[in-house]
């Protein structure tokens, strides 16, 4: 039953250590956002072409593996 409350301690330590990131890096975050590059069309158009070669990637890894 020790082995319970360790979990326990390090799910309630890990969640408190993500508490802190977030509220450390909000400012930097929210100051990056506001004082940050814009994008433009052009660089939009180029993150979607490599978002859909990387999907249309995986989709074919997923059919040769299923049809092996």
């Amino acid at each position: 039953m020790e082995g319970d409350g360790m979990s326990l301690f390090l799910k309630i330590g890990s969640a408190l250590m993500l508490g802190v990131m977030v509220v450390l890096l909000w400012p930097a975050a929210n100051h990056w956002l506001k004082h940050g590059p814009r994008g433009s069309g052009d660089d939009w158009r180029a993150a979607l072409l490599a978002l859909g070669g990387v999907v249309a990637f995986v989709v074919l890894l997923i059919l040769m593996v299923k049809n092996a």
